[in-house]
């Protein structure tokens, strides 16, 4: 008995070790930027707003419907694009104050 409730203790310790050991690096991806998030979420729409025109095409959503999904899609994606130009010309601007030819 005593056999068997030690492997039971070394089996369920080296399972919890397993589950729970953090390394000590860790790979957490690329750091995401509200940019770059905003790039990938026109995708999606865009995606959505192909996927919708299709299904639509085949008849699966009455034209009421489809014209609804179709204007909030588009008026999500005119909100994303604003957006992300107005972030674009944010990183494009030169810094406040600083006039052409001053150094700081």
């Amino acid at each position: 008995m005593t056999l068997a409730l030690m492997a039971c203790m070394l089996v369920t310790t080296g399972a919890l070790l397993y589950v729970f050991y953090l390394p000590g690096q860790l790979y957490l991806g690329p750091e995401k930027t509200r940019l770059a998030y905003l790039r990938e979420r026109k995708e999606v729409i865009y995606d959505n707003l192909r996927d919708l025109n299709f299904e639509y095409n085949a008849g699966k959503f009455p034209d009421s419907d489809y014209q609804a999904m179709k204007t909030s899609m588009e008026e999500e994606a005119a909100a994303v694009l604003a957006e992300i130009a107005r972030l674009e010309e944010a990183a494009a601007a030169p810094p406040v104050g600083n006039k052409k030819g001053v150094r700081v």
